[in-house]
């Protein structure tokens, strides 16, 4: 009897909630590579989770070359919504560079046609 009891109290133990996924963090200041003109470029793949990395740091007022490439054939990544509103083709395995201004304040983001899938460049005052 006493077995049954213990079975009964364990049957009824609360489950402990999932936990939930961490936040992804933005991409340091430092990914990419700066050109001799000052530019950083960085590397996005748009790709079946999204952008990747979907949260790019900058400094303030800093010029970055974003470059695309799509790997996944889905036409939602098929178009990418840059910040300034236009939208530009992903052609799939091919390289497609935008370029973007840091601003000054917050982010500003960009999306994929559908805008299913989003990404954003924040400006990271603490390294200006």
């Amino acid at each position: 009897m006493r077995w049954l009891v213990i079975l009964v109290f364990a049957a009824c133990a609360k489950e402990t909630p999932p936990k939930e996924a961490p936040k992804p963090q933005a991409a340091p200041v430092t990914a990419g590579t700066v050109g001799t003109d000052g530019v950083r470029t960085v590397q996005i793949e748009a790709g079946k989770d999204g952008y990747a990395p979907d949260r790019i740091a900058g400094k303030p007022g800093e010029k970055l070359k974003l470059v695309f490439t799509r790997t996944v054939d889905a036409e939602c990544l098929a178009q990418l919504k840059t910040p300034d509103g236009k939208l530009v083709a992903l052609p799939m395995n091919k390289a497609v560079e935008v370029a973007v201004t840091v601003p000054a304040d917050g982010e500003v983001g960009f999306a994929c046609g559908m805008d299913m899938f989003h990404g954003v460049v924040v400006a990271d005052k603490a390294k200006s």
